[in-house]
């Protein structure tokens, strides 16, 4: 260089990267960024094209695939706030281990970020702060909560991996109270009379101790108390289960739910009162980013966002970017294949690639202890992904963590996805129970699933087979219309894997594994083929949930004390086909109803419970309708079943092994074991119902044999002990006196326990006709019913009642073999 300088400030200045405002300008300009980001993708300027345009709108959503750049949109359309004057400026992400991936991108760009949300730079509106959603919802945030109003203003803020920070939201709005606390055992005491006429049986087992039970409380008696609980929960404010929850929640204690079992009193409003957390809700820019949400409508209950831009998100014209993956349902393909077979194909295959393990629950994990290299938990889970990424580790286990993390590459080669996710919520739990048939609960289950299947492929040029294992899973993936919920792109993946299927020269373990290998070892043809599948997919314009919706607007409008306006929303959206979930929504309408007219309450749940028995029960009680027991060809009954709930042979046996796979002894199971001793019945041509559940009042499980005769069966389950308790005793023999006082004295009944033992407890008495279906007893129902299944579906023989009945009676399923040979007499000493 010369011997001058020039002095450049004197020049005219065009934009730079802290002047300009379009988005792209804003990269363009950038004058630090690294190397890597000399070019912004196309999918990342139309998207942030079509942000511009509608920047002055309160709600943006943004949807992308994972590993298409979506953190550095999300970090530039910041940038771009604060250049026009929209700050302070956040970016939010679920948990640490995303804040520290997101602080990282922003030093490579050269944006400036921080994590102190004391910083003046970012009070100024001149860096951006990247934190966590733990860190701004909870009852003592430090940005002000309730009337402490806005302690720290937020202009313009980004929710990235929105589907991530649901769950987290719900935590901290959820209020449990323990047993230990003082505060249970009064509200127990207040809620008791009132549990009692929901269930008697369910009320005393929770009495007792059973951990397996629930009961919701009955919203007028919530209602009408309401006062008085609020009083008990003051008192004991502040121990730890109420004091860090308690100011988000304490506005809307009355339109809550509350849900009572023998470990805890568990409350939950109706949808998620955000504005509790004022600068979030006050916040004049809130753009959602998210690659996985299925339905954008959990966005009205959890951040009360109703306007158009649920209808119209911001999504890349194609959104075919997004890494190959190779979808099998080993259990579909070949039903006879066992958990443990895959198991030990997927050790196999860990001995070259890393291969990750989805579980719902810590029971689960224990199934793969004996192959894993790690199972890892919330403590060790940041460092053990890190070790994942960064070396081959083997086959590792995570537990119920299906979003917040990320495989890419070589950290995740085959991905397991084993059993349906979990819900821990008991107020998840109860809603989950009531809509227990209707299509409404897929669409939590398909989220899930489709988070959890998105950790295993993170860029465009990634790749990952991934298994979905258990039958339950399978049958809730494959069963009716549930391939429809998935994404476009998941969509396209699965079916393209189900062609490369039919082509598979049979159907073992080892020719699954072959077919997975063109996936592992990168095959050309394969990955041609799969990036063919996903070449021009465009996003599917879907309807937003309208009941989700009107859900959040009668929330609103009942806080407002407008009970009558959000009751009318709630009943003009109730008129569907559904009748479960018709039911339901008319239940929650008669919850509003009931704060300004108990009588007319009353009528509308006396009708929602005509739609679904599982909805509360009124107070005038639920009419029994007695199950009809005219003369039963079972045979035809069973054939009958077959072609009025599946499509072939094979949905049968999918079925089938989602409800066997239900019966087993554990604990906290007991209402997918009753369901399943439901469906079983229907399988080998019995009617059945469950009464205490369907009226509060009853056996567990009636089953019609016909010719006058019926099994009363009550579900123990969940139990551990030796012997069978006194209390199970009672309750069997109470459900045997229900029966007697319900149906004609003609009839003929056996009363049947389901329990690991066969001995009565010292004082307890069961009544002689009394039979005890043990574990093994159970064991050998259980594979009757399957093998059953099996001879008429591999000869497709649904239609053939001459085939079924002799099956019925090879496999010991008729109605005089149930009771001699699959239960047995109770041991008298």
């Amino acid at each position: 260089m010369s011997g001058f300088r020039l002095d450049l400030s004197k020049m005219s200045k065009g934009i730079d990267s802290n002047t300009a405002i379009p988005p792209r300008d804003i990269f363009t300009t950038l004058p630090n960024k690294n190397a890597k980001f000399q070019y912004p993708r196309d999918v990342q300027s139309e998207v942030w094209e079509r942000w511009f345009n509608v920047r002055n709108n309160p709600t943006s959503i943004i949807k992308m695939n994972t590993g298409s750049g979506k953190t550095s949109v999300g970090l530039i359309i910041l940038k771009s706030c604060i250049n026009e004057g929209v700050g302070p400026a956040v970016y939010l992400v679920p948990d640490n281990y995303l804040v520290k991936q997101v602080m990282e991108e922003a030093m490579q760009l050269g944006i400036p970020v921080t994590l102190d949300e004391k910083s003046p730079k970012f009070i100024a509106g001149h860096e951006i702060l990247v934190t966590n959603i733990y860190k701004i919802v909870n009852g003592k945030s430090v940005f002000g909560v309730g009337d402490d109003g806005e302690k720290i203003q937020i202009g313009s803020i980004i929710i990235d991996d929105a589907h991530a920070c649901l769950s987290t939201i719900e935590e901290q709005f959820t209020l449990d109270i323990s047993k230990s606390n003082p505060a249970y055992a009064k509200l127990f005491k207040m809620f008791e009379s009132s549990l009692m006429n929901q269930c008697s049986a369910k009320t005393l087992e929770i009495k007792s101790g059973d951990k397996n039970p629930y009961i919701r409380v009955p919203f007028w008696k919530w209602q009408e108390s309401i006062n008085e609980i609020t009083k008990i929960i003051l008192e004991n404010k502040n121990s730890t289960d109420i004091s860090f929850k308690w100011a988000l929640i304490k506005e809307n204690l009355l339109l809550s739910k509350c849900i009572v079992n023998a470990t805890k009193i568990e409350i939950s409003p109706h949808c998620i009162p955000i504005h509790m957390i004022p600068s979030l809700s006050n916040a004049r820019r809130k753009i959602f980013m998210t690659a996985t949400l299925v339905d954008e409508s959990i966005l009205a209950s959890h951040f009360g966002i109703t306007d158009e831009s649920l209808a119209n998100p911001i999504t890349p014209k194609t959104i075919g970017d997004i890494g190959d993956r190779m979808i099998l349902m080993p259990q579909v393909i070949n039903p006879d294949l066992t958990d443990l077979e895959i198991k030990e194909m997927c050790k196999d295959i860990s001995k070259a690639h890393n291969v990750v393990v989805l579980v719902p629950s810590d029971h689960r994990a224990k199934f793969w202890a004996d192959v894993a290299n790690k199972i890892l938990d919330k403590d060790t889970i940041h460092d053990g992904v890190k070790e994942l990424r960064n070396r081959h580790v083997g086959l590792v286990v995570l537990t119920n963590r299906y979003d917040g993390i990320d495989l890419p590459n070589t950290a995740c080669r085959l991905l397991v996805i084993d059993g349906l996710p979990d819900v821990r919520r008991l107020v998840d739990k109860t809603t989950q129970s009531v809509l227990l048939g209707s299509e409404k609960t897929k669409d939590d289950i398909i989220q899930k699933i489709e988070q959890g299947m998105g950790r295993g492929v993170r860029s465009s040029d990634d790749f990952c087979g991934v298994i979905l294992l258990g039958k339950a899973l399978n049958g809730a993936v494959f069963l009716g219309s549930s391939l429809e919920k998935f994404s476009p792109a998941t969509k396209a993946q699965i079916k393209l894997s189900q062609e490369l299927v039919k082509i598979l020269p049979d159907t073992t373990i080892s020719a699954i594994r072959s077919a997975l290998d063109y996936c592992l070892l990168c095959e050309p043809e394969w990955k041609s083929m799969s990036k063919g599948a996903l070449a021009g997919l465009s996003l599917e314009q879907k309807k937003v949930d309208i009941h989700t919706i009107n859900k959040r607007k009668a929330y609103d409008l009942a806080s407002r004390n407008m009970a009558q306006k959000a009751a009318g929303i709630l009943i003009n959206g109730s008129n569907i086909t559904d009748k479960i979930h018709r039911g339901f929504l008319k239940e929650h309408a008669a919850e509003y109803i009931n704060l300004y007219d108990n009588k007319e309450s009353q009528i509308l749940l006396q009708s929602a419970s005509n739609d679904n028995y599982r909805v509360l029960k009124p107070l005038s009680g639920v009419r029994y309708n007695r199950l009809n027991n005219i003369s039963l060809e079972q045979a035809k009954e069973c054939s009958s079943y077959f072609k009025s709930n599946f499509n072939d042979a094979n949905e049968i046996i999918i079925h089938t092994n989602l409800i066997i796979e239900n019966l087993i002894f554990m604990e906290e199971t007991s209402n997918s074991f009753e369901n399943a001793i439901d469906q079983v019945a229907k399988l080998i041509g019995f009617k059945s119902h469950r009464p205490e559940n369907d009226t509060g009042k009853g056996p567990d499980n009636l089953w019609s044999l016909g010719n006058n005769c019926y099994l009363v069966i009550e579900c123990k389950n969940g139990t551990t002990t030796s012997k069978i308790s006194k209390h199970d005793c009672n309750q069997l023999n109470g459900s045997a006196e229900w029966f007697k006082s319900t149906y004609d004295q003609t009839a003929k009944f056996y009363p049947i326990m389901i329990h690991c033992s066969n001995h009565p407890e010292y004082a307890a008495t069961l009544g002689s006709s009394s039979r005890i279906m043990t574990s093994n007893d159970l064991d050998n129902f259980k594979s009757a019913v399957l093998n059953f299944i099996k001879a008429v579906c591999s000869e497709d023989k649904r239609h053939d009642h001459d085939f079924i009945h002799e099956r019925l009676i090879s496999y010991k399923l008729r109605a005089s073999d149930i009771v001699n040979n699959y239960s047995r007499k109770f041991k008298t000493s």
